[in-house]
């Protein structure tokens, strides 16, 4: 289609664009492609790979995040019913639809890229679109000692666990790096194990064989027929998985997430949002409380504390960077509280004179108790990566 178009636009122009000068002729072109073929004014965005996000705000206020700083770009849409038409261009193709019954949605483009959109009368300045782009290819663990999110001792470590069948849930703010995190510690199960994804919007990028793709789905126009992350999770167990890897947990899908880890489903790995190691279990307890089920708290953090072996804590710093800041074991109860122990951990120095994070990561120094299971389990670390 786009080369259709290309050329219908090159005939009109030769015919009644003789004025325009070649690099004109380049740039109309080109925009009337990216309208019709592509998504308007953000078709360049997307195509520039180091931008990671997208957000308008309203018809005049693009702004990017580009290498982890976020910037406002001289792109511009027409006017509100303009972002509407290419909000529509997104969400149409997979079934969904935008209007002010239903002014919030969540979709996906063909490139794995996350997309939300809001519109009047919740947005107060028009039409919003957020996109959280993905790699195209996925990132690895050597990415992220490059960029600097973690040490290769602790990727030696975290590789260990993921092998070793150990429960892990990575833990961080919106925008942390947690589903990039989690990708990369995915691609460490063994490609002959049955892997269930369970995601609201599928964006892990598994190269593993033997993977099923599970994602939710909203309701429909009359508010009926949505099927939860709860939903796929219990549905995940009778798939006969060998690993469960939920994007994230939000509500009661905890408690099966968590009842799944206690109950032979060993390897299991989910992230969830939280600011700290000791945040993410106070929020799954929460989580597990909206589950319905009338369980007294110490019998929601002795399950915890037998389900989740480690906890990776990440997140967003102040010069943009996205850092591994904790690893964290969970070593059992001690009366009503679930013990930890921090196995790794980033000491931020301040920032230097061109504003980056000063710092350094650090063994704590400690053996990590889950050791043991990992040599049953024949994987083995060498001592020194502790120390």
């Amino acid at each position: 289609m786009g080369s259709k178009v290309e050329e219908l636009v090159n005939t009109i122009l030769d015919r009644d664009g003789a004025h325009f000068t070649r690099l004109e002729r380049q740039k109309i072109t080109a925009e009337i492609l990216d309208e019709v073929v592509g998504l308007g004014p953000i078709e360049q965005l997307l195509k520039d790979e180091q931008i990671s996000e997208i957000m308008v705000n309203g018809p005049k206020n693009i702004y990017v995040e580009r290498n982890g700083k976020i910037e406002q770009v001289n792109f511009t849409f027409r006017d509100n019913e303009h972002v509407l038409h290419i909000i529509d261009k997104i969400v149409s193709p997979i079934g969904r639809r935008i209007d002010e019954a239903m002014p919030m949605v969540d979709a996906r483009l063909p490139d794995g890229s996350r997309v939300n959109a809001i519109i009047p009368p919740l947005s107060l300045v028009g039409p919003v679109i957020t996109i959280r782009k993905f790699f195209r290819d996925p990132l690895t663990i050597q990415d992220l000692i490059r960029f600097g999110t973690l040490t290769p001792k602790m990727a030696t470590f975290l590789e260990a666990c993921v092998k070793g069948r150990l429960n892990i849930v990575i833990s961080g703010g919106t925008g942390s790096g947690k589903t990039s995190t989690l990708n990369v510690l995915s691609s460490f199960i063994p490609g002959n194990e049955r892997i269930v994804t369970i995601e609201d919007s599928a964006e892990l990028q598994l190269r593993q064989e033997h993977v099923i793709t599970l994602e939710t789905r909203p309701p429909n126009i009359e508010g009926k027929g949505a099927i939860t992350i709860r939903d796929l999770v219990r549905n995940s167990l009778r798939m006969r998985p060998e690993r469960i890897v939920v994007g994230e947990v939000r509500a009661g899908e905890a408690l099966d997430m968590l009842q799944a880890m206690n109950t032979g489903h060993d390897g299991s790995l989910t992230t969830g949002h939280a600011n700290s190691s000791r945040d993410i279990l106070s929020r799954l307890e929460t989580m597990v409380l909206m589950a319905g089920m009338d369980l007294p708290v110490r019998a929601i953090r002795e399950q915890m504390a037998s389900a989740i072996d480690l906890i990776v804590q990440q997140a967003r710093l102040r010069d943009g960077s996205r850092k591994i800041i904790n690893i964290t074991e969970v070593l059992g109860m001690e009366g009503d509280v679930i013990t930890l122990q921090d196995v790794f951990e980033f000491e931020g120095e301040g920032l230097d004179e061109r504003g980056k994070l000063k710092g350094h990561f650090k063994a704590t120094g400690v053996r990590p108790k889950c050791m043991d299971k990992l040599l049953m389990a024949g994987v083995a670390i060498p001592e020194d990566v502790f120390f």
